[in-house]
């Protein structure tokens, strides 16, 4: 038998704020505007990150340098 997983609060909020249908126009608005609060979030973590670390253009030269790749044998 297969455990379903418990729905996040987040879920659970959109559940009571959206229970009625939206069109395809206030459906995709919405999904910008959500999309956009990841974006900004994501955003405001890198540049804590690029400061807290002293992150510069010398770190992002030597970082498109590195090869990363996991190496696969047949």
């Amino acid at each position: 038998m297969i455990q379903s997983e418990k729905l996040t609060n987040l879920q659970l909020e959109m559940f009571k704020v959206f229970s009625y249908d939206l069109d395809e126009n206030q459906l995709n608005e919405i999904k910008r505007l959500i999309a956009g609060y990841f974006a900004e979030n994501a955003t405001k973590e890198m540049d804590r990150l690029w400061e807290d670390n002293n992150w510069g253009d010398q770190t992002m030269e030597k970082w498109s340098k590195e090869h990363l790749r996991t190496s696969y044998s047949k």
